[in-house]
């Protein structure tokens, strides 16, 4: 079962995301710095919590919303509510380094894109960690490049795919750069974009 919580009306509210989708507000905890750990805006973190009718005043214990994505708008009536734990979104973020350092910024929010794309598809795992590990998926999972770091552009494209550019690569579910793969199977795949060295393949 997907990780999403969906109700069939047109406004839906974060109150109702699985708390292990959420942040537990801790001593010393304040909305600003929520935000700055979460790479949010405190706009964007208060916009995402109405249930915090203050924002100067939280308190210890409280579930504070960090991620929320909207359906996609072919579904009308329909807004839909995502959460990822902070190691998913750090593993992502690795990934989107190793596989898309030298790649455009969009590029590296298109391959993030990919992974959440493939959470959401009943062909792949239903976990962003489960869809990274799986076997021979991710060429960085075998060269032990997803162990290195995120950079800051590839923690930033992470927080991009999950809002404003979640549907930047469509219905992708693969990527490549031809000119380097040594299996040719995805040559015979529907392109849905290229940018930079990658090829997008539905």
């Amino acid at each position: 079962m997907k990780k999403l919580i969906i109700t069939l009306t047109v406004v839906v509210s974060v109150l109702f995301a699985s708390p292990a989708f959420a942040y537990t507000v801790k001593t010393g905890d304040t909305m600003s710095k929520i935000a700055r750990e979460n790479n949010l805006t405190l706009e964007d973190l208060v916009r995402m919590n109405p249930q915090v009718k203050n924002p100067d005043l939280i308190y210890v214990g409280q579930t504070i919303h960090t991620i929320e994505k909207e359906a996609e708008k072919a579904r009308p009536k329909v807004k839909i509510v995502v959460g990822y734990s902070q190691s998913e979104l750090d593993l992502l973020a690795r990934l989107v380094r190793a596989e898309a350092e030298t790649e455009p910024y969009q590029g590296k929010i298109a391959v993030a894109c990919v992974v959440l794309n493939r959470v959401a598809s009943k062909a792949f795992p239903n976990t962003i960690k489960d869809v990274i590990y799986q076997k021979r998926q991710f060429q960085p999972v075998q060269n032990g490049q997803i162990n290195k770091p995120a950079d800051k552009d590839s923690i930033k494209a992470v927080q991009e795919a999950l809002k404003e550019k979640r549907h930047l690569a469509g219905n992708s579910l693969f990527f490549y750069n031809p000119a380097i793969a040594t299996s040719r199977w995805l040559d015979s795949r529907a392109t849905t974009l290229v940018i930079g060295q990658h090829v997008f393949k539905k």
